[in-house]
């Protein structure tokens, strides 16, 4: 699998709309893992389902702030899931990690997140990828600049809506891989509003 240069600051410092679906097949390396993604989601200050649309807090400052950064938050009492904040700083908004391959550290990923873990399953889903990074609370606000590196790509990208959200769950900024058996599978929230269309 070929691995390119790291990305810069200034490939994050643009809309996350843009940013997520060139994400995909990009490698990102944390605590001795290194996750293939395959899916993702853009979240913007102006849209409902995003943590920044009521403004910047203390828990979401980091989505605020400059580019490049890893926002990281609790949900469900149990689960970190972490995103990479984009857009020039003060725009609140970020892409959220949905899904990858562990290419490198498998066992190290394994230790983290169960030893009868399949393969498949030890970063499908953004709970599970930041469990397998080895990333909590206390990697909020790291830089990811160096971190993020281009692989092989994406030969095409798939979009649709997003997993697990009530508000706006019909626009389609959830990009994935198609075919890809690392993309987690698709769950509309019980109590999201009947589908568009």
């Amino acid at each position: 699998m070929r691995v390119s240069a790291a990305l810069g600051r200034s490939f994050f410092e643009r809309d996350s709309v843009r940013v997520a679906p060139e994400l995909l097949g990009c490698m990102v390396t944390a605590n001795g893992v290194t996750v293939r993604l395959t899916e993702v989601e853009a979240y913007r200050e102006d849209d409902p389902a995003s943590h920044s649309f009521r403004g910047e807090t203390k828990r979401t400052a980091v989505m605020f702030g400059p580019p490049g950064f890893l926002y990281v938050y609790f949900t469900y009492g149990m689960h970190y899931c972490a995103n990479l904040v984009c857009g020039p700083d003060g725009s609140g908004a970020a892409v959220l990690l949905r899904a990858g391959e562990v290419v490198e550290g498998v066992e190290a990923a394994r230790e983290r997140r169960g030893a009868s873990i399949s393969d498949r399953d030890l970063a499908r889903g953004p709970a599970r990828l930041a469990q397998a990074l080895g990333w909590d609370r206390e990697d909020d606000g790291r830089d990811m600049i160096g971190a993020v590196r281009r692989g092989d790509g994406a030969a095409a990208v798939s979009a649709g809506p997003r997993t697990g959200i009530t508000k706006a769950a019909d626009t389609a900024w959830r990009f994935w891989i198609p075919g890809d058996r690392f993309v987690s599978p698709y769950k509309r929230h019980a109590k999201a509003p009947q589908a568009e269309g």
